[in-house]
């Protein structure tokens, strides 16, 4: 405790979601994705950084929000479908509760589950009044976070054919950023961390001061990085890339050796709704009838092989090797950046970004873990800092100029989780809409209401079917025919909408129906597709 501060820890969560609601149906299976993991994932974060607030503990945590999350969160009719579902959990796990009694170890936990769903809804309607964006607005205002945004639909940029059409999803996201949380984003996330040289110029357009990379975008970027990937490069267009630190994603991610594969941890796969017998678990299904996660869980990882042979959880023995695991990750952080600032002769900065939905959804104990880490590099240590980004370039004003090379965070480096022979053929027809969609709004600078909602739907389409999250699902065939069904229906309405413009020839039920379900981006002006806004009119519209 007697050394100086030797540098600083950057802890970076991405949440993200693809946008998916579904008003056309009662209820839709793939909407509890975003019912999981507000449940899961965010309002356990949401209190543990309320926690941390209340009991003044120093925190900078970084978290990026994808636009298509904020859209869904802000929702009312995904409010609405939230409470509801919260509602049949809070249900369930009463019966559980009542099922269990018998049986010690299993009546613990379902007390555990009904106190856990019955919290978060006490927190969603009565502290936020159904909108989570007003606790991370109000997070962000007391000084724990800061929010930065991510591609309008998280498309990855790399592989968007057009100038205008890359431009379109950073000028998106900034304005729905801007309309949600009152600011302007400082920094900018690559959806999957999708880098190639010259995005830069898009983040500076918009004023972003940084934005994040893979580790080898810098290691591999010209000229070699003078303090490798422990500081920022400024890049050409004087925006700063911080790049992923390998050690400390290693620790939480890994598949083989990463804390949440832990015997103790709870089991994901181990579901009551596939364990219970289906009379009683068939009323918390979908009308399907489809056995699906409920999200109670009895079982802990254990390390056999058989999903069957799992041992019961315990939440106690859990929670113990979480407060390991978190003083653990803290001297790994501690020794490494001994070393490095010894090294480097500076002061470094581990950026360590992670998906937001591992810590709670995958990770069921991942919340605990942060807040303990937290805590712990609060009181027991002063070799690091917590710190964002931008309380890195206010300290540090001068870094070295590089021009980073192509990366991804994806398999191996490089591209080919959204480009393979699964999924290839989905950018012809992409490429074609961008074309399309950039010509329409050059050649109708100026259009009247009917033709400006027509215009406006087709961007939305567009930019929805942009979303990287429909070739990840394809490549790893994770719910791929949804994926499929939704790319062909957003790139079917784009050119239903295009042909329909050239015949002038509109369906204004049609059209009425498609806004009401594709509702996102409210304020979406088409014309931010043009190659040129101060070009004039092609073609007047009548």
């Amino acid at each position: 405790m007697g050394k100086m501060e030797q540098g600083y820890l950057a802890l970076i969560l991405h949440a993200h979601l693809p946008f998916i609601r579904h008003p056309e149906h009662p209820s839709f299976l793939e909407e509890d994705w975003l019912f999981e993991a507000i449940t899961e994932s965010y309002i356990p974060l949401i209190s543990a950084l309320n926690r941390i607030v209340r009991d003044q503990v120093p925190c900078r945590l970084t978290l990026s929000i994808s636009p298509t999350l904020a859209e869904m969160l802000g929702d009312a009719l995904l409010q609405a479908r939230y409470l509801r579902f919260l509602d049949q959990r809070i249900e369930l796990a009463e019966k559980e509760v009542r099922r269990t009694q018998s049986s010690p170890c299993f009546h613990v936990l379902s007390r555990m589950y009904r106190r856990h769903f019955l919290q978060a809804r006490k927190l969603f309607q009565e502290r936020y009044r159904g909108n989570l964006l007003s606790a991370f607005r109000d997070l962000q205002e007391s000084g724990v976070l800061e929010i930065i945004t991510c591609c309008a639909t998280h498309a990855f940029l790399p592989f968007v054919s057009r100038e205008e059409a890359r431009r379109a999803q950073v000028a998106v996201a900034f304005e729905t950023h801007q309309r949600h949380f009152g600011q302007s984003p400082p920094g900018f996330w690559l959806a999957e961390c999708g880098y190639e040289p010259g995005l830069e110029e898009l983040f500076k357009q918009f004023g972003a001061a940084y934005f994040i990379l893979d580790s080898h975008g810098l290691l591999f970027g010209t000229p070699r990085p003078q303090y490798g990937i422990f500081a920022p490069v400024e890049t050409p267009s004087g925006v700063m890339a911080f790049a992923r630190d390998l050690e400390s994603s290693w620790q939480v991610w890994n598949v083989h050796g990463g804390y949440p594969g832990d015997f103790y941890y709870r089991e994901f796969y181990r579901d009551l709704g596939y364990d219970a017998d289906y009379e009683y678990i068939k009323p918390y299904l979908h009308r399907d009838g489809v056995r699906h996660n409920v999200g109670i869980k009895y079982f802990r990882i254990t390390g056999a092989s058989d999903l069957g042979q799992r041992a019961p959880y315990d939440r106690r023995k859990a929670l113990a090797r979480v407060t390991e695991h978190a003083g653990h990750f803290m001297f790994n952080r501690e020794r490494q950046i001994e070393y490095l600032h010894e090294t480097l002769g500076r002061r470094p900065i581990v950026v360590s970004p992670y998906d937001a939905e591992l810590f709670g959804h995958w990770w069921f104990e991942g919340p605990q873990f942060l807040e303990t880490f937290i805590r712990k590099s609060a009181s027991e240590q002063n070799i690091f800092r917590l710190a964002t980004p931008s309380d890195f370039l206010e300290k540090y004003a001068r870094h070295p100029s590089q021009q980073p090379a192509a990366s991804t965070w994806g398999a191996e480096g490089y591209n080919r989780v959204w480009l393979n022979s699964n999924n290839q053929w989905l950018y012809r027809h992409l490429h074609w809409a961008e074309d399309r969609m950039v010509e329409l709004s050059n050649r109708y600078p100026g259009a009247g209401e009917t033709l400006r909602r027509i215009l406006n739907q087709a961007a939305r389409e567009l930019l929805l079917a942009q979303s990287s999250d429909w070739a990840f699902m394809i490549s790893h065939r994770t719910t791929a025919l949804y994926a499929i069904k939704r790319f062909r229906d957003h790139l079917h309405r784009f050119k239903t909408l295009y042909e329909s413009i050239l015949r002038q020839n509109y369906d204004l039920d049609w059209l009425k129906q498609i806004e009401e379900r594709d509702n996102l981006f409210g304020d979406l002006d088409y014309r931010v597709f043009r190659s040129d806004p101060h070009r004039p009119s092609l073609e007047r519209p009548n």
